[in-house]
């Protein structure tokens, strides 16, 4: 069975718990068991019927050291085969693509040494199960009429769609506030630019809403996947607020990132990792923000002036390729520099003609005009 168009059919982990690998096997499984799916389908079929069930979504020698009992079926799966499957007593077995039944009726023995928190039977052995297999497994409880699902020793309790939303709702309302205000901060940028006024603080604050943006925007990624085809509107809305901020976001680092000192140095990757890994209340702080770019973070190195490489403008130029932007920043040296520069000047790079050269320099003094324009206007 094909997953939603944000995720895939769940897989092994690549990595161990709380790893990346861990993430995007959640990330997997919750879109194979979103609304829309058969396999959910399935799942609200055996909650309706007031019975409970145990699935593991994966089939290999591990999990078949565990079996004991039970048929072997090997059928095509649908939701009504689940449904009526699990009115047997102990756990059914699917494909990791969830297109096969593989067992049913079975008994799961796990390793008993595997720590867990759970207390119901059931959810007890999902969780064991999950650890020593690596495979996702739901658990469909009866008489809390819940359906939890368990991947490598983290536990995600299923919700209505509207509960789902309802939520997203909220966070889609935060975004488009804090995508206006980036916005603002980002027009100043290219303003100051344009100037030559930026300091430390103007850049720190666009990387800063960047970094927000980004965020908020993962966490609605999350939403579309366990809404499934509940949650197509919301992600044409999501990917039109965010069109765009990832590239800027590098590009921001690109054009400030300092150049390497005996006592720091920094590369763009690195900058970006140290963005991503402040925590919520670090990002609050401007001159945290600052260090994680490569500077000091003192007040006065906040009000300190510095000049963009002119990666960002150059990138806003209509059809300028990538290795041509870098031919230019590297022959001029900055920004300024770019926008002093004649056609004949921009032609002496390799690789630029004369029309290319035309359309660099037009592209560029427009931007200027419109950037002044819409500071001073």
């Amino acid at each position: 069975m094909a997953a939603n168009d944000r995720g895939s059919a769940p897989g092994k982990s690549g990595g161990g718990p709380g790893g990346s690998g861990t993430d995007a096997l959640m990330r997997a499984s919750l879109s194979a068991v979103a609304p829309g799916t058969a396999l959910r389908d399935g799942l609200e079929r055996i909650l309706r019927g007031s019975t409970g069930g145990l699935i593991v979504l994966g089939m290999d020698k591990s999990v078949e050291s565990m079996c004991t009992g039970g048929f072997v079926l090997d059928v095509e799966f649908t939701a009504t085969r689940l449904r009526e499957l699990c009115k047997l007593d102990g756990a059914l077995i699917l494909d990791k693509d969830i297109t096969k039944i593989h067992r049913a009726g079975v008994q799961l023995v796990p390793d008993a040494s595997i720590p867990t928190e759970e207390t119901g039977t059931r959810h007890r052995t999902a969780d064991r199960v999950s650890k020593q297999c690596g495979f996702p497994v739901v658990s469909v409880s009866q008489s809390m009429r819940l359906i939890a699902l368990y991947v490598d020793g983290e536990r995600r309790v299923l919700e209505e769609s509207a509960a789902i939303l309802s939520r997203a709702n909220q966070a889609l309302a935060t975004l488009e506030r804090y995508k206006l205000r980036l916005d603002e901060v980002a027009g100043t940028l290219s303003a100051l630019e344009i100037e030559d006024l930026v300091t430390v603080r103007d850049v720190t604050a666009v990387a800063q809403r960047l970094e927000m943006v980004r965020r908020i925007a993962t966490e609605i990624e999350q939403y579309v996947v366990e809404l499934g085809t509940d949650g197509r509107l919301l992600a044409l809305q999501l990917d039109e607020l965010i069109a765009g901020v990832e590239p800027e976001r590098g590009l921001v680092v690109r054009d400030y990132v300092p150049e390497p000192t005996a006592k720091r140095s920094r590369t763009v990757d690195e900058a970006l990792s140290e963005l991503n890994d402040l925590t919520h209340a670090e990002l609050l702080e401007l001159p945290i923000v600052a260090r994680a770019l490569g500077y000091s973070g003192s007040p006065e190195t906040l009000d300190s002036a510095v000049s963009p490489r002119g990666y960002r403008l150059l990138a806003k130029v209509p059809r300028l390729p990538g290795a041509i932007i870098e031919r230019l920043v590297e022959h001029f040296g900055g920004l300024q520099k770019l926008l002093a520069a004649s056609v004949d000047d921009l032609q002496a790079v390799d690789g630029v003609g004369e029309a290319r050269a035309r359309s660099v320099r037009e592209g560029l003094s427009r931007l200027a005009e419109s950037s002044i324009l819409e500071r001073y206007v």
